[in-house]
């Protein structure tokens, strides 16, 4: 299970839509699937933090993950990122 809300997205030219915000709890993975707001999953492509590529992301940390097959608008500030499972507020 992984649960993250965004907090800020920019966009790189050329490589992608990042989204950020601190890792609520569970790990994510680069490969790993994620839903937002239990939408369609999307790849997450890479994470990084302090411009520092990881592999894996957990609970406390702040992070950015690129999403290759996305666009600005498709993720906002206040989204709620999930995988693994059903969160239950």
């Amino acid at each position: 299970m992984f649960r993250m809300t965004v907090q800020d997205v920019f966009a790189i030219k050329g490589r992608g839509t990042v989204a950020t915000g601190r890792v609520e709890y569970g790990q994510l993975s680069v490969g790993d699937q994620v839903r937002i707001n239990d939408g369609p999953p999307v790849q997450v492509d890479a994470i990084e933090a302090f411009r520092k590529k990881l592999d894996t992301a957990a609970t406390g940390d702040n992070i950015g993950i690129l999403f290759r097959k996305l666009t600005k608008g498709d993720v906002a500030a206040g989204d709620v990122l999930t995988s693994g499972g059903v969160y239950l507020a």
